[in-house]
């Protein structure tokens, strides 16, 4: 009896083992399938008259304090003539965002620290006779991603860039002395009840990196990597979310002098890490956001207070000594073709200096290697994709191909891995991107000569990003928009 169990088990585990084969996929797959067609058709929708009608339709969000998050394209209708010179307008943008981020950071290393604004408008520093702008997240309007946010009470409604770069929260303002065009009306602060100027002495207004006293009311300015900048009120107001939940008290810059190309928004959202960022200031726990398609119509939300979903890849974030601002991952490593990269570890780490490691930044579009990881990244890749015709590049790629003649392709698989030893694998459509409606598709990756390694957001789209600041943590959950 005993053995004829045995034999009944044994051939029961071998019908399930094969039955399982045949429904699971491999555990690291060596090829992923890159759409073609389906990319391709969306570039062309980019300009039909259909897709100026935004969508509103997003999952529901699973906190109450959430605003609706939509891509830019959505807010505001660049006048390009093709795909092609709006993916350039894009990486022209990127550019000097990646450049804007390295800057702040070489500020924050040289211990250069801002203290005052003279009322001439010079800038006078800590150490040195030296002058020059501050750095901030944003650059040349880059935010490619905008929240709908109620500023006062009763709220005006205004499109805001979101921002994980940045920590100074601030909204155009009536009476404006010098103000841009925005898609909504400009924000008037004598018909809130809950507008409140901050004096100078407050320890939001000392927070600041550029500040002056005037008649005991603290004024703001920060400046951009362009020659963009924002300057007025410092003050505290109520915000309110999605579902008209609302927070009182936050300070944000009341910007009656605004110059730059902020595309239709009205202001900014700081989600940096920074003491006078918006999760800082409402004691978040955590906050996440999902990040739609950057051609699509469709919304998305910027939760606080949800927490990281249970599925979610989770990996570590670790602090700047020299920059409170910047969310810092501790990536180790690059998979392709599920096989861990040689790579030296000093291009992905975070130096005692405050020099070198990533970031994960909602702004920046393409992620950015150091030139010996991302030649190591490039070379493994296109080993992959030998039978792949090829192109010439385009802008900061250098890998492209023409695959007009064809509905799909199979590429190289490629991952994250973290210090923790998971691993984040990307759909393809995150790192093989058409930049034209003709076929032509690039590697969404980029070197650097700086020291600073970004995440961008065309490798985060379409995963819920979560930010920890209680666990110091931070989680990717693949299709959850």
């Amino acid at each position: 009896m005993a053995e004829r169990v045995s034999i009944f088990s044994v051939l029961f585990a071998l019908c399930f083992s094969v039955a399982l084969s045949r429904t699971l996929p491999p555990q690291n797959p060596r090829t992923a399938t890159l759409d073609v067609s389906a990319s391709i058709q969306k570039t062309l929708e980019v300009f039909s008259p259909e897709s100026t009608q935004l969508n509103q339709a997003f999952s529901p969000p699973s906190s109450s304090l959430s605003f609706r998050l939509h891509s830019r394209s959505t807010v505001h209708r660049a006048q390009h003539r093709d795909y092609k010179s709006l993916t350039l307008a894009r990486l022209g943008r990127d550019a000097a965002r990646a450049k804007s981020l390295q800057a702040r950071l070489d500020l924050a290393i040289s211990g250069i620290a801002v203290t005052d604004l003279e009322p001439d408008g010079d800038m006078v520093f800590e150490e040195e006779a030296l002058r020059a702008p501050v750095i901030s997240g944003t650059s040349q309007g880059s935010g490619e991603y905008f929240s709908r946010v109620g500023i006062g009470r009763p709220p005006s409604q205004v499109y805001m860039v979101l921002d994980t770069g940045s920590d100074v929260n601030w909204v155009q303002c009536a009476p404006c002395a010098d103000c841009y065009q925005q898609t909504d009306p400009i924000y008037e602060p004598s018909s809130s009840t809950s507008f409140s100027p901050l004096t100078c002495e407050t320890k939001q207004c000392k927070s600041l990196d550029v500040s002056m006293c005037r008649n005991n009311t603290c004024l703001y300015e920060v400046s951009y990597g362009d020659g963009s900048y924002t300057v007025g009120d410092f003050v505290t107001e109520t915000v309110t979310f999605a579902d008209s939940a609302s927070v009182s008290d936050i300070a944000i810059g009341c910007g009656h002098n605004n110059e730059g190309l902020f595309v239709g928004a009205a202001g900014l959202i700081g989600l940096g890490a920074g003491a006078l960022s918006f999760p800082s200031q409402i004691n978040a726990s955590s906050f996440s956001y999902c990040l739609v398609d950057r051609d699509s119509d469709n919304s998305s939300t910027l939760e606080f207070n949800s927490g990281t979903p249970y599925e979610a890849v989770t990996a570590p974030l670790i602090r700047n000594s020299k920059l409170d601002t910047f969310y810092y991952v501790d990536l180790t490593g690059l998979s392709v073709s599920g096989e861990l990269l040689s790579i030296p570890p000093s291009s992905l780490r975070l130096a005692g200096t405050g020099d070198g490691g990533v970031i994960v930044d909602s702004g920046t579009a393409v992620t950015r290697l150091q030139s010996k990881a991302y030649a190591s990244l490039r070379d493994a890749f296109a080993n992959g994709t030998k039978s792949l015709p090829s192109t010439s590049g385009v802008a900061l790629f250098d890998t492209c191909f023409d695959l007009s003649s064809m509905t799909s392709v199979e590429v190289p698989t490629l991952s994250f891995r973290f210090s923790n030893g998971k691993e984040l694998a990307l759909p393809a459509k995150n790192y093989v991107i058409p930049v034209d409606s003709n076929g032509t598709f690039c590697f969404a990756f980029a070197p650097t000569e700086s020291s600073l390694s970004i995440i961008g957001n065309v490798q985060q789209q379409g995963t819920r990003v979560s930010f920890d600041l209680s666990k110091s943590t931070v989680g990717f959950s693949p299709n959850s928009c």
